[in-house]
């Protein structure tokens, strides 16, 4: 026993120190952003775990939040593939897909692959568009793969959705299914700078200097740092820890929340217990840790689980919200 608990401290020093050296370009990156994005920090460290769990990130929030700025000047920092799609109810399936045109040359139909076959899509304001172009783009997150014609095909890796939604416009939107948002890995709230901060940004957009963005990471060392994220230790009580969260979304009476037994509609998905583990992983390496805390867990557990949790009507007409469970949640479940 003892030269196990002997073994583990070697094998955390060891991933550790793997880290380290393996993290550097992950403050380059932040360094080539922030010349050009102001603040908004809690968005970029979330946008990083997204890239290093491989899972996709939603962003919401009002107009000129910088959401989209940071999305495209991630994919400039990374030397990698990048498509802006702009979501919109005309959009068809086909305009994110490609299609089958025919070749008079060749005298038959070829393929031509559309914008989503890229490492970083940008699909900006993802709720405009109408269900077959959301039916498309799912199979695209989930299956990393897409169909044209009686062909399927494979996305490129890394692969990775960064999609935008405007929360107070509904005229002329597609709410996204549940499904869809259970796809999301990270569903992440941004709000206004402060005043500091927007005094910085109206500065920056006066000056006639434009900063250059310099690309600083590789698709390898991303796919490089997503093995390492895997193997960062968590124990068994970190995984308890997990389990405890989310079955207390599902089973409230069993877990001392039966006040919230007719708040919430439906708990969290087993997607959830997945994207709780990989994002506190994910986190631990953004630390420079090589062992999951249950800080770690209790940082990312609302991204994770916003957008996991339905509110009945009766929650809704006390207005408490998915945020408001799981505060509760957080606050009842026993820390390791």
């Amino acid at each position: 026993m003892v030269d196990s608990i002997q073994e583990t401290q070697i094998n955390i020093q060891q991933l550790n120190e793997q880290i380290q050296h393996e993290s550097a370009f992950v403050d380059a990156i932040q360094q080539e952003i922030s010349k050009v994005l102001v603040g908004q920090k809690f968005m970029v460290s979330r946008l990083l775990i997204g890239i290093l769990t491989e899972g996709h990130v939603l962003l919401e929030g009002l107009p000129g939040l910088a959401k989209t700025l940071a999305v495209n000047t991630l994919a400039q920092t990374v030397n990698a593939g990048f498509s802006r799609i702009q979501f919109t109810p005309d959009l068809l399936p086909a305009d994110l897909l490609g299609t089958m045109i025919y070749n008079q040359a060749k005298g038959d139909f070829e393929v031509r692959k559309g914008p989503i076959f890229s490492n970083f899509i940008l699909a900006d304001e993802i709720n405009r568009a109408p269900a077959k172009v959301q039916s498309a783009l799912l199979e695209a997150m989930q299956e990393k793969q897409v169909s044209i014609g009686k062909n399927t095909y494979q996305l490129p890796k890394p692969f990775l959705v960064l999609a935008t939604q405007n929360p107070i416009e509904q005229e002329g939107t597609y709410p996204l299914p549940e499904a869809q948002v259970d796809r999301f890995m990270l569903k992440v709230k941004i709000d206004y700078p402060n005043i500091d901060e927007e005094r910085q940004i109206l500065k920056q957009s006066i000056s006639q200097i434009q900063p250059t963005i310099n690309a600083v990471a590789s698709t390898e060392q991303l796919l490089k740092a997503r093995q390492t994220v895997k193997s960062i230790y968590m124990d068994e009580k970190i995984e308890n820890y997990i389990l405890d969260i989310v079955f207390a979304t599902r089973e409230c009476d069993k877990k001392g929340l039966g006040k919230l037994q007719n708040l919430i509609a439906f708990g969290a998905s087993p997607r959830a217990t997945i994207s709780l583990a990989f994002g506190a992983k994910a986190y631990a390496f953004l630390q420079k840790r090589g062992y999951v805390i249950p800080e770690d867990v209790r940082a990312i557990a609302f991204e994770v689980l916003r957008h996991r949790i339905g509110v009945t009507y009766e929650a809704e007409a006390e207005e408490v919200t998915s945020e408001d469970i799981i505060r509760e949640v957080l606050n009842k479940v026993d820390v390791p």
